[in-house]
């Protein structure tokens, strides 16, 4: 059975650093299109960085250039390194893995995605 198990939240000033991983069992991991969502009490769930089988990197407008998204192909794992850090980066971060047909454009629809259970990030001013 598929699994998906995040882990690196917690709390930071603002200007902080954190680094998420999300560790993957039961998939062909390198296989399918895998990436983090957050989401904040009242607003919906927002993609903000994935990474598909051939290595391209979707990142959205709100933390390009202080997120990067890796993957580790040997451990089954991705990675959501967070730089400069701001108080609107609050929030729940889960891991999701596009079930097939897995893309990209799937993946940041949701249209079937699994999830992981989810991890608080806090960033105080």
């Amino acid at each position: 059975q598929a699994q998906l198990v995040e882990s690196g939240g917690g709390s930071v000033q603002a200007g902080g650093s954190l680094r998420l991983s999300c560790a993957a069992s039961g998939y062909p991991y390198t296989s399918y299109c895998m990436g983090w969502f957050r989401q904040v009490p009242g607003k919906e769930r927002e993609g903000i960085a994935a990474i598909d089988s051939d290595g391209s990197t979707y990142y959205a407008d709100s933390v390009k250039g202080r997120f990067t998204i890796s993957k580790d192909n040997t451990k089954n794992t991705v990675y959501l390194q967070m730089n400069s850090l701001k108080p609107e980066d609050t929030a729940m971060y889960y891991c999701a893995v596009a079930r097939p047909p897995s893309t990209m454009a799937r993946w940041l629809a949701s249209l079937d995605n699994a999830w992981g259970q989810g991890t608080q990030v806090t960033v105080s001013s």
